[in-house]
């Protein structure tokens, strides 16, 4: 099942993870369309500052994403849906276990599971970003993430996480694939790279700006005040 179906949590056989539609978010999490871009204030409270913890990181920067998210441009899954170095590192991470614990269901079935956002979690891994880029098997848990840090807005930019919604729509409940943003083109479409796309591979696209959800956008400690 290929993201342009799907980068939900899946109903896999047997029903073995959670269909999307069954779950209901936290009273503490982003509303599904946040246009302020702000947290609700108890989940403020709680969080840490993401701008602290990017001042610990490696100074990476929006390009460092585009470049080595470009740089896997044509890796493809298997006739299975999976195979992908991407999904074999989610499965090892930490990451996997809370997002099982959140969603149900057994490690293995990730490796055969939609992967844009695995994509997406993967390059902040290897670039040492993850703590401020979220890492996530499921789209619209990753956007409510960026939300609640008041990460969330509607201006492309690059290097930003894209958030997609096929019909349209803007609310975060409706997203189903994402990718990183590579330019906005000025003229209604924007450039990115996605995971799981197509013919389920690494692929860069242009898309029209009216089918995104949102963006997130990540600290980048490249871009802090020194």
């Amino acid at each position: 099942m290929h993201a342009l179906t799907t980068c939900l949590r899946t109903a896999l056989a047997g029903g073995v993870l959670a269909s999307a539609v069954a779950i209901t978010p936290p009273a503490a999490q982003a509303a599904d369309n946040p246009v302020s871009g702000k947290a609700p204030a108890a989940a403020a409270a709680a969080a840490p500052s993401l701008t602290d913890i990017a001042a610990r990181l490696p100074k990476v920067g929006p390009q460092d994403v585009i470049k080595l998210a470009a740089s896997q441009v044509g890796i493809s899954e298997n006739a299975a849906g999976g195979g992908t170095k991407f999904q074999e590192w989610y499965m090892t991470s930490p990451r996997a276990l809370e997002t099982l614990a959140r969603d149900g269901g057994a490690l293995g079935d990730y490796e055969n599971a939609p992967w844009c956002d695995m994509f997406v979690s993967w390059v902040g891994q290897r670039l040492g970003i993850q703590p401020v880029m979220g890492a996530d098997a499921y789209t619209v848990e990753h956007a409510r993430w960026f939300a609640e840090h008041g990460r969330w807005g509607r201006t492309p930019k690059p290097g930003a996480v894209v958030f997609f919604s096929w019909s349209g729509s803007k609310a975060i409940g409706d997203i189903k694939h994402v990718g990183f943003v590579v330019k906005d083109n000025g003229d209604g479409t924007i450039r990115t790279v996605e995971g799981n796309t197509g013919n389920g591979a690494v692929e860069a696209r242009t898309r029209p700006a009216w089918q995104v959800a949102g963006y997130g956008y990540p600290v980048y400690p490249a871009e802090l005040a020194s």
